[in-house]
C-alpha cells in the first residue's frame, strides 16, 4: 500500500489517508451537529423528551380525566375549570421540553420548569392524601416532595449549564 500523505498508522502497519478511519470520527461530528457535548447535553435531551412526552399525555382523554380529578377544589374556575388546568400543564412541559432543546431558550426554560414544578405541586399533595381516589399515580407525599425537589435541581441543571 502506498502511504497517504498526512495519514496514519493503522493497525496492520499501512498508513491511511486522513478521514479513512472507517468512520470513527462521524460520531464527534454528529454529536456536534446534535449540540451534545458531554453529560449536561445529554441529561437536557432526554429531560426535554421526557417533558413533551408528559405533556403530550395531557391531551389523551382517560389521562385528562385523572389528571383533572387531581386539580384541588380552590382552583376550579380559577381561572380555569380542572380539564383545562391539564391542558394548560401540558402545553407548560411540552413548551418547556422544546425550549430546552433551543439553546437561546434554554436558560429561561430550565427557569419556567423549575417555577412549573412548583407550581403543579399542590395537585401532586393533593393526590398524596387521597391515595384511595388517586391509585398508584398517587406518590406518598414525602417521596413525592423529595422527587419534586430532585426534578427541579435536574431543570436547572440542564437549563443553565
Amino acid at each position: 500500500m502506498a502511504y497517504a500523505s498526512g495519514g496514519d498508522r493503522c493497525f496492520t502497519g499501512y498508513r491511511r489517508a486522513r478521514g479513512q478511519n472507517g468512520g470513527m470520527d462521524a460520531a464527534p461530528a454528529l454529536a456536534a451537529a446534535a449540540g451534545l457535548g458531554g453529560s449536561a447535553d445529554l441529561a437536557r435531551v432526554i429531560t426535554a423528551i421526557v417533558f413533551i412526552g408528559i405533556g403530550i399525555t395531557h391531551f389523551v382523554p382517560p389521562v385528562v380525566r385523572g389528571m383533572a380529578a387531581m386539580v384541588p377544589r380552590a382552583f376550579h374556575g380559577r381561572p380555569f375549570s380542572p380539564v383545562a388546568w391539564v391542558w394548560v400543564t401540558g402545553v407548560a412541559e411540552i413548551a418547556g421540553g422544546l425550549g430546552l432543546l433551543w439553546q437561546p431558550t434554554r436558560a429561561a426554560a430550565g427557569i419556567a420548569l423549575a417555577v412549573f414544578l412548583v407550581c403543579v405541586f399542590p395537585a401532586n399533595a393533593y393526590a398524596a392524601r387521597h391515595r384511595d381516589r388517586f391509585g398508584v399515580v398517587a406518590v406518598p407525599f414525602w417521596p413525592r416532595l423529595a422527587l419534586q425537589v430532585l426534578l427541579i435541581v435536574l431543570v436547572l441543571w440542564v437549563g443553565l449549564a
